[in-house]
């Protein structure tokens, strides 16, 4: 990636979890890996027939008892002091009467990407966006059902979810000064609508920037070594944090909760990849989970985690 950002070679990239797996593809070699790809200011995919917008999917979550096993491992190690704020997650096996295609075409998302028949993702989250040297990040960390009587204040207010926010925006603003310098907090708890067939959300996120230092100028791939994993999937510190939830969550994330980002020869534009749904054989899954802190309610984020199962069709 620094080899292409500094010949101002467009690429797509795509990274998973754990940064085990990175895939780099130019726009020639985008067209023989079945990766159909929409982002803000850029498309790759075929036009296809119109088709009836009607979805219906079907989740199985897990008990909130198994859910409990690994919550009480999270919770456990921040009453210790070990982590204060993890991102636990879980996967809840799912049916749909639509193929993984005809999702990525029905559903409206800032980002959106089906890989090879294997997964589907429609994420609402920006990770990075590099315009010249600035440098932006948007944490995003916290919703709430929009139905809820005054949903936007009570989300903002709410003393959970206000201190899970604090801490991501912190943690970003740190991670984004390893890359840049005179670091600045531009917007903080923007309340974003989200509208889905399952149920309406508000999201809470936060925009950060920064002016990237020399050494990093034009290396794509440096900073996105510097800076993963994503810290609003992630949690922190983020290395005794990783350490926990893989003990806690006791399944492969494989590419949900990586990033992926489009290069256009100049400007960078990439995505955490949230609201995630996978084949494994021949089941679906679909991932989802939320922030935990020590103020966290078993109930509440249980609940959170099923919330997340949808599937943002109009």
């Amino acid at each position: 990636m620094d080899a292409l950002s500094q010949e101002r070679m467009p690429f797509f990239f795509i990274a998973d979890f754990l940064m085990h797996r990175v895939e780099v593809y130019t726009i020639a070699e985008l067209c023989s890996n079945e990766i159909r790809i929409s982002f803000p200011k850029f498309s790759h995919y075929c036009s296809v027939e119109p088709v009836d917008s009607s979805l219906n999917m079907q989740a199985f979550p897990e008990t909130i008892d198994d859910y409990k096993k690994g919550f009480r491992t999270v919770q456990d190690n921040l009453k210790f002091g070990n982590s204060y704020l993890m991102n636990y997650t879980r996967k809840t096996e799912i049916t749909v009467d639509r193929t993984l295609d005809e999702i990525f075409h029905l559903v409206e998302a800032k980002y959106k990407v089906l890989y090879r028949d294997m997964f589907v993702f429609f994420s609402p989250e920006t990770f990075i966006e590099i315009a010249g040297d600035r440098i932006f990040t948007h944490p995003m960390k916290g919703t709430i059902d929009a139905s809820l009587p005054n949903a936007a204040e009570a989300l903002k207010n709410d003393k959970k979810e206000k201190a899970e926010h604090y801490t991501v925006v912190d943690l970003l603003r740190n991670d984004l000064s390893m890359v840049a310098d005179d670091v600045q907090l531009d917007a903080f708890q923007r309340i974003d609508f989200i509208k889905t067939r399952q149920k309406d959300l508000f999201a809470m996120s936060s925009e950060i920037s920064g002016k990237l230092k020399p050494e990093f100028n034009g290396k794509v791939g440096s900073i996105l070594k510097t800076l993963l994993p994503a810290g609003s999937i992630l949690g922190a510190p983020k290395k005794k944090t990783l350490e926990i939830l893989l003990e806690a969550e006791k399944y492969d994330r494989g590419f949900y909760t990586g990033v992926c980002g489009w290069f256009d020869g100049a400007n960078l534009d990439s995505c955490v990849m949230i609201r995630f749904m996978e084949k494994e054989g021949d089941k679906l899954y679909f991932k989802s989970g939320g922030g935990i802190t020590h103020l966290s309610r078993l109930e509440d984020e249980y609940e959170e985690m099923k919330n997340k199962i949808y599937v943002p069709v109009p």
